[in-house]
């Protein structure tokens, strides 16, 4: 049976790293733990652990990534939600079972290793959702 882990991050989508960071970083106390160029999703990804998750400032570095696109026609906001799964591979054919639209149909790998797919919002009530999982050490 597949199951979910646990809440990897949510993603708030920026249109200003600095602004961000004043609310997020300086008036919640939430520390910075790296900023990482993201250029496969055309993106600047800033990391602020918390608890057991991690929120992600993302901000497009290209204007014309779909990212820069939603943050022009939406604003900024909460991006995603990415859920962390065992079996990537299982979880997206149970989905499939289940009628769910994915956005890509096997899972890309990010530059740490880390497989993942997104869940097309009409089939989440509106919310984006990543599933990701991590590499096997």
């Amino acid at each position: 049976m597949v199951r979910i882990n646990r809440i990897n991050h949510v993603a708030i989508l920026i249109d200003d790293l600095e602004s961000a960071l004043s609310f997020w970083r300086d008036a919640l106390g939430l520390t910075l733990s790296r900023v990482d160029d993201n250029s496969s999703e055309m993106a600047k990804v800033a990391f602020l652990p918390a608890g057991n998750s991690d929120l992600e400032l993302v901000i497009p570095t290209s204007g014309d990534s779909g990212l820069a696109r939603q943050l022009e026609k939406r604003g900024p906001g909460i991006h995603h939600i990415c859920l962390e799964v065992d079996d990537i591979v299982g979880m997206i054919a149970h989905l499939k079972t289940k009628g769910v639209q994915l956005i890509n149909q096997e899972p890309k790998v990010n530059e740490a290793g880390k497989k993942y797919v997104f869940i097309h919002p009409k089939s989440a009530q509106g919310v984006l959702v990543e599933l990701y999982e991590l590499p096997k050490v």
